[in-house]
């Protein structure tokens, strides 16, 4: 990184390093490391630029943004796409590896709900079928009963080859209150168990 505040300043020249590291519990440790020619050399460029801050502004702001971006899983099943889009949509299917839900339907304006129970609390799901195009598109949203927020999921199905390749877009997760029950990295894990350890066996009969 080089350059100069426009109308003088010290000379910002710097090696910047940012690494990722991967956490046990679903989350993720950013590193930003910056390297300068000498200590004088980052002292102004702290003092002058207002380096500390700034970085601190900008990892709020990406994590701002990181918040906001739907939660996206694929997965790629040796399955034809008529037979997942059976799974997805038929509830005496969905009731064996996903969830009982006898209201569902899939046609647009379809509400349906059901409860998860999970260490002791009862999480009631209530949602509504916003889009639907057979055998290629399923769209609805999801809250919960008695809480803030509102999100969207999206299942898509993509056949390739005798296979299909699914993709799952969780949208709006960012509405739900900022507690660890709603935590992105619960999403994540709930929809891989579900998609890894539910469906492909279904699938598979």
């Amino acid at each position: 990184h080089g350059g100069h505040k426009e109308g003088g300043g010290p000379e910002a020249s710097f090696k910047m390093t940012w690494t990722l590291d991967a956490l046990e519990d679903g989350r993720t440790r950013l590193t930003v490391r910056q390297v300068y020619p000498s200590a004088e050399v980052r002292d102004q460029v702290a003092s002058f630029y207002g380096a500390i801050e700034g970085a601190k502004q900008t990892m709020g702001r990406l994590a701002e943004r990181i918040a906001t971006t739907p939660l996206v899983i694929e997965r790629t099943f040796d399955t034809p796409a008529e037979k997942v889009w059976k799974a997805i949509t038929d509830r005496d299917q969905m009731k064996e590896w996903y969830f009982d839900m006898p209201d569902f339907r899939a046609e647009t304006g379809c509400e349906f709900g059901f409860s998860v129970e999970h260490e002791g609390t009862n999480y009631v799901h209530l949602c509504r079928v916003t889009e639907v195009v057979p055998g290629k598109k399923l769209a609805h949203t999801w809250r919960y009963d008695g809480v803030e927020g509102e999100s969207c999921v999206t299942w898509e199905l993509f056949p390739e080859g005798g296979g299909t390749r699914l993709r799952l877009t969780h949208e709006g997760l960012e509405t739900f209150p900022p507690v660890a029950a709603y935590a992105r990295r619960n999403f994540v894990r709930g929809w891989s168990f579900i998609l890894d350890t539910d469906l492909r066996p279904t699938l598979s009969r």
